[in-house]
């Protein structure tokens, strides 16, 4: 899952980084509201940490824009800012959490987790695919009462794919929320990852989890079910066909990216 900071005390911006990599995120930071706003309209982000008190542009006013151009990715606003009318103020422009300074790291950790949760529809905290489950709260994965010991990013994409069992999804959005700018990407890297986490949920096993739909991208999915997997390569070709609504500024809201360029040369195409 990748998230993006957005926090202009740079100590605080690259601590919170650190932790949340630790923990198995991509992360992208921005050290003012204009930055920060491009990287939020630019990129389809699983979660949003965005400090109130920011240059250039002010956080209320950055997440009005996001709200207003239809972006709805999860926003926690983690700020100073304590009366109780700053904080309507921001939970009425759209943030889905507000966290005040000084605050526990774990408490951050739990609040990012629950919004994924809650933007994903699944409220345990405990994922389910036939016999492998993954705890996301301790990020243990076990299948048949089995541990499986994987790597942060093996477990971070095979938690998007957890989080979107069912559902066809394409390699350019296992890119978009499995890694950051940092990612080398016209290596090989995801294949590598793949192959590696294939070998240990499904190898072992004779009942096969992760498939690979030609054309389409990968499907975690159970039991082996061709007319399901079809079903779903059909729900997301119809998803994709679907006229974009427009926002209420009269411009239709951002899509996805394929992340085809380094971040440099993106700003230099604002």
């Amino acid at each position: 899952m990748r998230i993006l900071i957005i926090e202009d005390h740079r100590p605080l911006a690259q601590s919170l980084a650190r932790g949340l990599r630790e923990e198995t995120y991509a992360v992208d930071t921005a050290f003012d509201g204009e930055e920060g706003y491009f990287l939020a309209e630019s990129n389809p982000y699983d979660a949003i940490i965005l400090d109130l008190i920011i240059p250039k542009l002010d956080g209320l006013e950055l997440l009005k824009k996001l709200r207003q151009k239809g972006i709805s990715t999860p926003v926690l606003i983690l700020t100073a800012l304590d009366a109780p009318e700053q904080i309507v103020a921001g939970l009425e422009t759209g943030a889905d959490d507000y966290l005040i300074k000084p605050f526990h790291f774990e408490e951050l950790l739990a609040r990012i987790r629950a919004l994924i949760r809650r933007e994903t529809h699944h409220k345990d905290p405990l994922l389910k695919v036939s016999d492998l489950l993954i705890n996301t709260r301790t990020r243990q994965v076990e299948r048949s009462g089995q541990e499986i010991v994987l790597t942060a990013k093996e477990y971070a994409l095979l938690e998007y794919l957890a989080l979107h069992q069912g559902e066809v999804v394409s390699r350019s959005e296992l890119w978009e929320h499995a890694y950051d700018w940092a990612a080398e990407l016209n290596s090989n890297v995801l294949d590598v990852h793949l192959h590696h986490l294939r070998q240990k949920i499904d190898q072992p096993f004779a009942t096969k989890l992760l498939h690979t739909v030609k054309g389409a991208g990968l499907v975690l999915k159970c039991p082996d079910d061709a007319a399901g997997i079809e079903d779903a390569v059909e729900a997301r070709t119809e998803s994709q066909n679907e006229p974009a609504p427009e926002d209420s500024s009269g411009a239709a809201p951002r899509q996805p990216t394929t992340r085809s360029r380094r971040r440099d040369s993106a700003r230099g195409s604002r």
